[in-house]
């Protein structure tokens, strides 16, 4: 962190600067000091900023859960947080169980938003289109899709073999070369670069572009990077998505199984989708909550708020109107 934020220098306001939380090993032990309490979260953006010689960012992300800690706490310690305007808005991987209860803590608290999903996502692998990608379009959240490669095997590279690759946890390759299914993936992927001209690597990363996913590439020599920025260039064919998106399609799970509606080629994704809102239910209970001697009267019927403005802990009312007593 040092050395980017040296290399930023006063060229701050020219990047969105992210960084990533999560629950870790430290000399002081404890979950107190390394869970996902409001304390470790503030404590851990203040280090951050200490190292990166900066005053605010741009997305932080939460990675890992520690299994302990309420989500609402969690989403009480980026609200918090943001409050100030240190960081434009918290983003959360889908690292962190139950992305979808925390969308709905955050809108049905009036806290600061989610703002996008961090997944792994490739040709190679594809599930989290079931589920995960339906919500973030609904939510309008942004998504980064890590190893866009399949952990190297779309390179062209390893063709039935994995000797060579890149190995994740455990010290296993992320994505074996297997079912069959896989191996005509790459296959399709490097006929497809031979047409355009352009290296396997390079077709992978720009699938992933074209399904409005942004690829987060990780490489681990010095040269691999000088490719994947071309891949930025590069406009597939419908022709070529729809090759690609075919031989690729992860089995379908129900309740697609028994549907029969459109969707995109190789896809389970509905073609059109309609932005999730707040339930009727729900906005009736929040209207029917009366002030109490620890909550506020707010004019606003969405506010849940239980502590007063001079509260750390003070969730923001959507509506920008507590009443402090």
């Amino acid at each position: 962190m040092e050395i980017l934020g040296d290399l930023l220098g006063g060229r701050r306001d020219d990047f969105v600067l992210a960084s990533k939380f999560a629950r870790s090993a430290s000399p002081r032990g404890g979950l107190l000091a390394t869970g996902n309490s409001c304390l470790a979260i503030v404590a851990s953006v203040e280090a951050s900023l200490k190292r990166l010689t900066t005053d605010r960012l741009g997305l932080y992300w939460v990675h890992n859960a520690d299994g302990v800690t309420p989500i609402d706490e969690i989403v009480r310690g980026f609200n918090y947080w943001c409050a100030p305007a240190r960081s434009s808005m918290p983003a959360f991987p889908i690292s962190l169980p139950g992305a979808r209860r925390v969308a709905t803590i955050a809108e049905l608290h009036g806290a600061i938003p989610i703002a996008g999903l961090q997944v792994e996502h490739s040709l190679v692998e594809r599930t989290t289109e079931y589920k995960l990608s339906p919500m973030a379009e609904a939510l309008g959240l942004g998504v980064v899709g890590w190893s866009p490669l399949g952990g190297g095997m779309l390179t062209g590279e390893y063709r039935n073999g994995e000797k060579g690759r890149c190995e994740g946890f455990g010290g296993k390759v992320f994505q074996a070369e297997n079912p069959d299914q896989r191996t005509a993936t790459r296959d399709a992927v490097i006929a497809i670069a031979d047409e355009v001209g352009v290296t396997p690597g390079e077709i992978a990363i720009a699938w992933v572009a074209a399904k409005a996913v942004l690829p987060s590439i990780g490489p681990c020599t010095v040269q691999q990077p000088d490719g994947n920025p071309a891949a930025t260039k590069i406009h597939l064919l419908a022709e070529q998505i729809e090759r690609l998106g075919t031989v690729s399609a992860p089995a379908p799970i129900f309740p697609y199984t028994l549907l029969d509606d459109s969707r995109e080629p190789g896809s389970h994704l509905r073609q059109e989708t309609r932005p999730i809102r707040c339930n009727r239910h729900a906005r009736r209970l929040m209207s029917q909550r009366k002030p109490t001697a620890n909550r506020p009267a707010c004019s606003s019927d969405f506010c849940l708020n239980t502590r007063p403005q001079s509260d750390p802990m003070h969730l923001v009312c959507p509506a920008q109107r507590c009443q402090v007593p």
